[in-house]
């Protein structure tokens, strides 16, 4: 396959940024979106973005369209790369169902948990019958900063990130795709891997809810990873990890450890999970959010755990360290995340036996069974 050239990037947040200049310095003609112009104003006065960091590729990123026109952005490429937190798929997906064309290929960086699910069913909703090729990542590729109006930093790249196509028979192609300017992109088997070993899980909202004080008394001047994780609140992540792993059983899928993931991404190594995030480099001067209005909370606690914890109930799994952590969030963001995250209820698959998702997310299953109970409202991509 020849390498696609023009790709556009969704979203100019730290890892937009840093995806978009990091493409260009690859050769990439890149077109960036934001829905809100003046934060993208300044890289358009600019020309591009200047890329710095650990990374091998470094330097200015030329970005020749900068565009908040949503029809624009999508009709500029074959290869769509969607990078905005994962509350906002289902906006992005409604607006982008109208421009979308057969064959383009569309990547949440991540997906969160279920993110391809909920993505698909929002296009067919609104009408998208075009033969979009939808994959999602487990984790984004970088960990990364936005450093100014036009400026990012990447402070890692993972060594291996699964990434899996909705249905997984597409995958190979994704992969092909990306492979140019991302190797490190591997075979994620199916979407129910990538969003159950979805590893931000575990990490970011528990590291936040037990750093509330200190991240409201000093605006966020600490190590997040470094010295928000102690031993005692690594014990609670790994109790999260081990309700992420029966939940995973139960729905007959391998998933990987916490400490297990650190290794592929990353090559760290331990005796516990705190010993391994303590010899992650990468998580090195990665300062913690200055606010508890961030994506830690707002992304990953109805995007990530409110999903899992949502079909653990329904496998009759006992999930008490995600309850613990959702009502937790919910107290101290003054809102009811159970109300607006991704239950299985709000995605149409309750009724769904653990056979009839993994043959759904595999392309077995080509029409979801419409159950007594439920209306399901959408077709698996492809």
């Amino acid at each position: 396959m020849n390498k696609i050239k023009n790709i556009a990037v969704f979203g100019s947040g730290h890892g937009g940024k840093a995806m978009a200049a990091y493409l260009a310095l690859c050769g990439a003609r890149v077109t960036l979106f934001n829905r809100t112009w003046k934060n993208i104003e300044a890289i358009k006065e600019r020309g591009g973005i200047a890329l710095n960091g650990n990374s091998e590729i470094i330097g200015f990123g030329d970005i020749p369209q900068v565009t908040d026109n949503i029809e624009e952005a999508v009709k500029s490429s074959a290869l769509l790369m969607v990078v905005v937190p994962a509350y906002g798929h289902a906006s992005l997906a409604k607006k982008m169902a109208p421009h979308l064309s057969d064959g383009q290929i569309v990547v949440l960086n991540p997906g969160r948990t279920f993110g391809a699910i909920e993505f698909q069913k929002v296009l067919s909703e609104n009408g998208c019958t075009q033969k979009v090729i939808l994959a999602e990542a487990q984790t984004f590729i970088f960990a990364s900063r936005s450093v100014g109006p036009a400026q990012a930093f990447i402070h890692r790249v993972k060594e291996a990130v699964p990434l899996a196509a909705f249905p997984a028979d597409q995958t190979q192609l994704v992969l092909n795709c990306l492979h140019p300017y991302f190797p490190q992109f591997i075979d994620g088997k199916t979407v129910l891997h990538t969003g159950m070993d979805n590893i931000g899980a575990v990490f970011h909202p528990t590291i936040m809810l037990h750093n509330t004080g200190w991240v409201e008394a000093s605006g966020g001047d600490f190590q997040f990873y470094t010295q928000g994780v102690t031993p005692a609140i690594a014990r609670v992540m790994e109790a999260i990890d081990r309700e992420r792993m029966r939940i995973g059983r139960a729905l007959g899928i391998h998933l990987v450890t916490a400490c297990d993931w650190l290794k592929m991404a990353y090559e760290a190594t331990g005796e516990d999970l705190y010993e391994t995030i303590r010899n992650q480099q990468g998580y090195r001067n990665i300062q913690a959010p200055p606010t508890l209005n961030h994506r830690y909370i707002n992304e990953d606690i109805p995007m990530s755990l409110v999903p899992m914890a949502s079909i653990g109930h329904k496998l009759g799994i006992r999930v008490r360290a995600m309850e613990s952590l959702i009502r937790l969030a919910s107290i101290i963001r003054g809102t009811d995340f159970w109300e607006h995250g991704r239950t299985i209820e709000r995605l149409g698959l309750a009724q769904f036996s653990s056979e009839e998702l993994l043959a759904m997310v595999t392309g077995k299953l080509l029409r979801p069974p419409i159950h007594e109970d439920t209306a399901v409202k959408f077709i698996p991509a492809g």
